[in-house]
């Protein structure tokens, strides 16, 4: 499936905020990109706010949107806060989880992480970046010198990232457990779900 490849830091300037991780470039420059960026105040419709808020959640995640509208549906048929559990889903994705725990540096080299082959889920080798993992389930670092080489190198550099309370890592058997589904104040903070959800309702 074909991933957006383009320059990350014009995206995180567009959405104000980090979208692919920390950036100087945007620190120096945190105004929309274009000639016209620091001084733009155009006004927004209640369609462009929703519209910008359903962009700005795809980008963090890395999903096109025929997959991202997928999971939406999925989590609209399930009983619940639809935001709520939407957000939930996108985030127990098997390359969100791997990037939760800190075996990568970012969401995007989660998914190739996964992709490579280089992730057991309950002792079984998976590499579809969209698996979902479930409560009980153990994310382990396959037993190959490749593999867990690379894992020590991202945990070293992700040492001041803590692993969300809903999981646990075991470093010394480079594993990590679903504890519990993550609730809503452990979940994306700058996201208003409710503008996705009335975004969507449109159509």
């Amino acid at each position: 499936m074909a991933r957006y490849t383009g320059p990350t830091t014009k995206i995180s300037r567009r959405f104000g905020q980090p979208i692919f991780g920390s950036s100087k470039s945007l620190e120096k420059r945190n105004y929309p990109p274009g000639q016209h960026g620091p001084r733009l105040r155009r006004k927004q419709s209640e369609y462009s706010i929703g519209l910008g808020e359903k962009q700005k959640l795809r980008f963090m995640y890395g999903l096109m949107e025929k997959q991202f509208r997928r999971t939406f549906d999925k989590a609209k048929a399930t009983r619940g806060v639809t935001g709520t559990i939407f957000l939930q889903l996108l985030e127990t994705r098997l390359d969100s989880v791997v990037y939760d725990l800190g075996f990568t540096k970012t969401r995007k080299a989660a998914r190739q992480f996964v992709n490579h082959g280089h992730i057991c889920v309950n002792g079984k080798k998976v590499d579809i970046p969209s698996y979902q993992v479930k409560v009980g389930d153990e994310i382990e670092v396959r037993n190959t010198t490749s593999s867990r080489q690379l894992a020590t190198r991202n945990m070293e550099a992700n040492r001041m990232r803590n692993v969300p309370d809903w999981m646990t890592r075991q470093d010394e058997a480079f594993r990590g457990v679903v504890n519990r589904e993550p609730t809503r104040e452990e979940l994306e903070p700058s996201i208003n779900e409710q503008l996705i959800v009335e975004f969507y309702s449109r159509f």
